[in-house]
């Protein structure tokens, strides 16, 4: 797709899409909300952690965006046994040219599903770090770049503590966002098991587009108008967090980051090129509730951390913003 210089319209871009969520959508039912994150942390070159229990669509989800968007995928089921180096590849020794070859690991694709994370060891969490980050991986001393675009999409089960490590701060603070999928609805469920009892809805699933495609819509979400008055009321609403007095440690700047490069990705699934302050109020939460820690006395409380976002979100004053961003 694109106009005779080669490149995609906005339009283009838009109708490309709808295709690629329709096509999830027939798969994951009743999910539009997190579909949509998901699909605009991607486009924004970020990574996804989705925390819920098991059964709820995670993986399917995570399998169909990657076969709607025409990308390549690897699922890696984290255990315990599970090695760094089956993440990031290893040399082996060949006897017959008699020198070292590489052995690519999981990370070499557009979109890896890191399934049950928190079950792998931290030095094979930590394999991650610099794939997440740097979009490669350096092994024996040389490093190797991941295919762009590149998107880990990891899932954990909140309720299963037993053999687990959870993640540290380092490790959570690079995933752009955090959702959850949550139970269907009853007529939900039932469409669910009635599709289900005739065949694997993920067979289903045509491409809506391919790589070139995907790098091409990224660019485009690249260039959506942030207004100044847009950075500051990011940077008010992730500054609120390190000063709350339930908050033991607030986001970072990388959450700034995150919220900005989210935000032009969420008014492109707006049919926007511009940024609005409704679209940071709808993606503050799952960029920013997972990366908080907040102190002993307010988790006995049973203060939750979206409590605390929504009191910030309700004193930081929202800035005037005109209809075109600026």
């Amino acid at each position: 797709m694109g106009n005779a210089s080669g490149q995609m319209t906005f339009r283009e871009a838009y109708d490309l899409y709808k295709s690629i969520t329709g096509e999830v959508e027939s798969v994951v039912i009743g999910k539009h909300y997190e579909i949509v994150l998901l699909t605009s942390a991607m486009l924004a070159g970020g990574h996804v952690l989705i925390e819920d229990v098991p059964g709820v669509g995670k993986t399917t989800l995570a399998a169909a965006l990657a076969r709607a968007a025409g990308l390549s995928f690897k699922r890696a089921q984290f255990t315990p046994d599970v090695m760094a180096s089956d993440i990031t590849g290893f040399n082996i020794y060949n006897r017959k040219t008699e020198s070292f070859e590489m052995r690519e690991g999981l990370v070499m694709c557009n979109i890896l599903l890191a399934d049950e994370i928190n079950r792998a060891s931290p030095k094979t969490q930590s394999s991650l770090l610099e794939a997440m980050e740097e979009g490669c991986v350096t092994v024996d001393g040389v490093t190797y770049d991941i295919p762009d675009p590149f998107c880990v999409i990891a899932t954990q089960n909140p309720s299963g503590y037993v053999g687990t490590y959870p993640l540290p701060e380092a490790q959570l603070d690079r995933f752009m966002i955090k959702i959850s999928m949550g139970y269907p609805t009853l007529n939900e469920e039932i469409s669910i098991i009635d599709t289900r009892s005739r065949r694997n809805p993920l067979d289903d699933v045509r491409p809506a587009a391919d790589l070139d495609d995907i790098r091409e819509m990224q660019r485009i979400v690249r260039n959506v108008t942030v207004d100044p008055k847009i950075y500051k009321y990011i940077v008010s609403l992730v500054s609120a967090t390190r000063t709350h007095n339930a908050v033991s440690l607030g986001a970072s700047p990388r959450a700034s980051v995150a919220m900005m490069k989210l935000s032009q990705a969420y008014a492109f699934t707006r049919a926007r090129d511009y940024v609005i302050p409704d679209d940071i109020t709808a993606i503050f939460s799952p960029v920013v509730g997972h990366r908080l820690i907040l102190k002993q006395e307010a988790r006995l409380n049973r203060i939750a951390a979206g409590d605390i976002l929504m009191e910030i979100r309700r004193s930081v004053e929202v800035p005037y913003v005109s209809e075109r961003g600026n």
